[in-house]
């Protein structure tokens, strides 16, 4: 099965006590602006947009549309496998783009593409472009790509 998987670590939030009433910054709310302006055209139109209930992934999410669900399974501190089972990976096909948080974005896309969980880190606000696909009678994951706020 196919499937696209767009990790997008929420855009720069404040500092604050309650983890989850967290709101971007002036900073964030540019960087989720500019990420969303450019996964907007490259999107299927019918991808999935899943965020962590955090005020700052919904913001950034919704940077992007006002159409997307929240799951308490991407949450801060949630592991990359609830990542996956929230996206119903690989088995949902088509596209999902998440919102979510470090550091379980970064073992996600390690467990993805080396089959180990490893400590990668993500800028704040970047996309990681995941692929899987079928080639060779097998499946492969592939980067397709990586961008932060500050490339664009």
């Amino acid at each position: 099965m196919n499937m696209d998987l767009i990790l997008w670590r929420h855009a720069e939030a404040e500092d604050g006590a309650a983890d989850l009433a967290r709101r971007l910054t002036p900073k964030g709310v540019k960087q989720a602006k500019q990420m969303a302006d450019w996964l907007r055209p490259r999107l299927p139109t019918d991808a999935r947009i899943v965020s962590s209930p955090a005020q700052r992934a919904r913001q950034t999410a919704a940077a992007l549309t006002d159409d997307f669900a929240v799951s308490h399974d991407v949450a801060p501190g949630r592991s990359w496998e609830s990542i996956l089972d929230a996206v119903g990976w690989p088995q949902a096909g088509g596209a999902v783009v998440l919102v979510g948080h470090q550091p379980s974005l970064g073992e996600t896309a390690a467990f993805l593409l080396c089959g180990e969980v490893q400590e990668w880190s993500m800028k704040k606000g970047a996309v990681w472009w995941l692929k899987r696909r079928s080639r060779n009678g097998g499946a492969q994951v592939v980067l397709k790509a990586a961008i932060s706020p500050e490339l664009l």
